[in-house]
């Protein structure tokens, strides 16, 4: 029996824990790190004196992230592989076993490399995460604020729309300041509140005011006010990060040809006051518009290049793409057997499936067609599966092919769809030996 050749007899891998690190190459016994800076440098320079060209290595917690910079800004590739497809053999889950048996896979070239962004994206995922976790902080003060009146049996926030805006800030504040009468409170609202929902929010206005609920309300309040600081930091800082990665603005005399931008869109609640928001990203993809895209906003868009990245040559095809995102499901076959695998879906398919979810909504869009076709068959929770799957391919075909997506509305899609059908018709009508004749239109 032929053995498996070896392809890099000096392929390492790596176990990555918390405060320490087993290294093996191509399979032999590990050698133990630790996990301080100096540690990572005598590893680096271990790796270095024993010629090794390529590390392996699990993507375990947010520990691996310092080692692979580390190991990257020494010219080293590291394969970054998923721990469910390189699981030990049972009984033997050590660490040490574990890094031996990566090195033995990774030196016979039976690993493959998952997506790690390069350094720029992955920059900006940093401050994309850390503000979408201010953003979520800041909703969860406002439902204490909410609980805080309803506890009080103030139902303003019921009234109005939203409690975080100006005139709901107003009355909080004038609510917090000492003020009871509702009238006054109510004086305090935009013209239309006080045109179309007076009575309502005077009534809405009555409760019982407690002393202890107050003070919940006033730190919702104060603690809201930080994250929305927060969240304006986070801003500036990826301003200054979207204006390097986009590169100097070209000069009024450049004959490069100019970049086309969809027109612009209302801006929804959490999107970052960034100046020249959509430029900015437009030159980011190479000026390539992706706001072209129903369903994708500019803020949608920023979250996606933090995921993804703009080289969507990472994936081979629009198919793999789909795949990796985890709006694509699979089968499997032992035997006779046929099954099919659930597809777990990454933050970037899940952003797709969102914009899916609010672009089925639209009424005059061949996208929101395509939808309520489709729900009408398989159900709402497959159709926003498939609905976010194409928006993905969309977005993939812009940013490799730079092909524009052309909105042709809701009426293009249903007679394209009522000319498909009429075609099959005719086709299994020829098919059994029939003819179709058209009624006689009214």
């Amino acid at each position: 029996m032929k053995s498996l050749p070896v392809l890099d007899s000096k392929a390492a891998a790596i176990d990555v824990g918390s405060e320490k690190l087993h290294v093996s190459i191509a399979g032999e016994p590990p050698k133990v790190f630790g996990t301080f800076t100096g540690d990572l440098e005598s590893l680096r320079h271990w790796l270095l004196q024993q010629s090794v060209r390529t590390v392996a290595m699990e993507a375990t917690g947010v520990y691996w992230l310092y080692l692979y910079e580390a190991l990257e800004a020494a010219g080293l590739e590291v394969v970054v592989v998923n721990g469910r497809h390189v699981q030990n053999v049972p009984g033997r889950k050590t660490d040490m076993a574990d890094c031996q048996w990566l090195a033995t896979l990774h030196a016979h070239g039976l690993l493959r490399g998952g997506f790690v962004p390069p350094g720029d994206i992955r920059r900006l995922q940093d401050y994309q995460r850390l503000r979408s976790d201010h953003i979520i902080g800041a909703a969860a003060q406002v439902q204490k604020m909410q609980q805080a009146l309803e506890r009080m049996n103030i139902k303003f926030h019921d009234v109005i729309s939203d409690l975080t805006g100006v005139s709901g800030l107003k009355v909080v504040r004038a609510i917090l300041a000492g003020e009871r009468r509702p009238g006054e409170l109510l004086a305090l609202c935009d013209e239309q509140i006080r045109k179309k929902k007076s009575e309502r929010v005077k009534e809405s206005l009555r409760g019982c005011w407690k002393a202890e609920q107050l003070f919940a309300l006033r730190q919702a309040l104060e603690l809201w006010e930080t994250y929305q600081q927060k969240v304006a930091d986070c801003d500036r800082e990826l301003e200054k990060l979207l204006q390097a990665m986009a590169g100097p603005t070209p000069p009024p005399g450049d004959h490069a040809a100019p970049l086309r931008l969809a027109p612009a869109r209302a801006l929804a609640k959490n999107t970052p006051a960034i100046e020249r928001f959509q430029e900015l990203l437009a030159r980011i993809c190479g000026g390539r518009d992706a706001t072209q895209i129903p369903g994708l906003g500019t803020y949608l868009v920023l979250q996606l290049i933090s995921e993804v990245g703009t080289d969507m040559t990472r994936w081979p095809s629009e198919k793999h793409f789909a795949s990796w995102l985890g709006l694509a499901g699979g089968h499997k076959q032992s035997g006779k057997r046929k099954g099919y695998v659930k597809a777990h879906r990454n933050r970037a398919g899940r952003m797709f499936c969102a914009a899916a979810f609010t672009l089925a909504r639209s009424v005059d869009k061949a996208l929101g067609g395509f939808y309520r076709r489709l729900r009408g068959r398989i159900g709402g929770l497959a159709a926003n599966v498939a609905l976010a799957r194409k928006l993905a391919l969309l977005f993939y075909r812009l940013l490799r092919y730079g092909l524009d997506y052309v909105e042709k509305g809701l009426k293009s899609y249903e007679a394209k769809v009522l000319e498909t059908e009429t075609r099959l018709l005719r086709k299994l009508a020829k098919k059994q030996g029939f003819t179709l004749i058209p009624s006689a239109v009214n």
